[in-house]
């Protein structure tokens, strides 16, 4: 529990969450309540994203949610408005929400998502493309910082010990609120607002089409229609590091159920000499992460050839990538180390060593 006053973590004021109405959940969660008693409540945030109409973007609606229910949910109410109204700074607002993600509070930030997708989809919006950066981060826990094959690209602790939708292994965010709630209900958002989202893939900015894969990485594809159609942009697609976030949207919508075509088509991805660099690692770390096999010589070869520290930190532009980051090291760095060397130690850094 949050327990400290006055602190500033990412952006958002962390007060005294004792005063918060969710406490009383939490706090009666730690003396032994069956989360099942309040599933569908008003502290069900899954339950309030489902009640969310398609008409999310109407300022009565944003103001008829009980974001007071959630920690920090004023916070996330004001940035969600700031974004809808197109005020600017951007970054401020999607700054409280990103920090919210990063700082292991994602309730209220979940019960953004429904509001940003209508934003990320209008391609007049003045903050279409800080919406869409942020929007799916509350879908993903425990991603920062980790890189290893076991855990990249994973939207669950383990999806192979889990039943499919079971969020019970998530544990708590640090308010004690239950974190697969949040993630839950983020991702129901997502896969709900699929068919505004797909369009994106094809938008004429870069960015755009990198972030819309890296949404829809994230919802649920019963049917594999996400999949295709990020098999079927990446038949067309031109730019190499926008081909690298396909490859690796690929790799995380097949992570829970891999098939053997998926783990073939990534070999030969990155053996591939006509592809470019940054694909060519993209469809390694994709292999590694769907398979067991050890890492052959001519992987081996291709990182070896291709990783180099510049490009390593260019592909850090791809969300993946800068999630994995850590302690100095590129994403891309990091996931070699951790998935082809993981006897060699954590990068030292410490602050308080100066060089003269």
């Amino acid at each position: 529990m949050i327990e400290s006053l006055g602190i500033r973590w990412w952006g958002c004021d962390v007060r005294d969450w004792r005063t918060d109405p969710t406490f009383a959940m939490c706090r009666a969660l730690v003396d032994g309540a069956d989360l099942a008693s309040f599933a569908g409540g008003a502290f069900d945030v899954r339950a309030v994203v489902a009640g969310i109409q398609s008409g999310a973007h109407s300022t009565l609606l944003l103001d008829a949610v009980p974001w007071g229910n959630f920690p920090h949910g004023d916070d996330a109410r004001e940035a969600v408005h700031l974004l809808c109204a197109g005020e600017d700074p951007a970054s401020h607002a999607t700054g409280v929400l990103g920090g919210l993600c990063a700082n292991d509070s994602r309730a209220a930030a979940a019960l953004a998502v429904p509001f940003l997708i209508p934003i990320a989809a209008d391609a007049h919006h003045a903050h279409r493309a800080a919406a869409l950066a942020v929007l799916s981060g509350p879908a993903r826990a425990r991603h920062f910082g980790v890189a290893s094959r076991n855990e990249l690209l994973l939207h669950r602790n383990d999806p192979r010990r889990h039943a499919p939708g079971d969020y019970d292994d998530y544990g708590v965010e640090v308010t004690g609120y239950p974190a697969g709630w949040s993630v839950a209900a983020a991702r129901a958002a997502i896969t709900a607002g699929t068919p505004v989202l797909l369009p994106l893939l094809n938008d004429s900015d870069p960015t755009i089409r990198i972030d819309a894969a890296y949404a829809l990485a994230t919802a649920a594809d019963p049917d594999h229609m996400v999949r295709t159609a990020l098999a079927t942009r990446f038949a067309t697609e031109h730019d190499a590091m926008v081909r690298a976030a396909l490859l690796l949207a690929v790799a995380e919508t097949a992570r829970a159920h891999v098939q053997p075509p998926a783990i073939s088509w990534f070999r030969e991805g990155w053996q591939d000499r006509t592809e470019a660099p940054e694909v060519r690692l993209a469809a390694a770390i994709g292999w590694l992460c769907l398979t067991d096999e050890p890492a052959l010589e001519d992987l081996h070869q291709t990182i070896d050839t291709f990783a180099t520290e510049e490009r390593a930190h260019a592909m850090d532009t791809l969300p993946w990538m800068y999630a994995a980051a850590g302690t100095g090291e590129p994403g891309l760095s990091r996931c070699i180390r951790c998935m082809i060397h993981p006897e060699k130690p954590e990068p030292y850094d410490d602050p308080w060593t100066f060089s003269l």
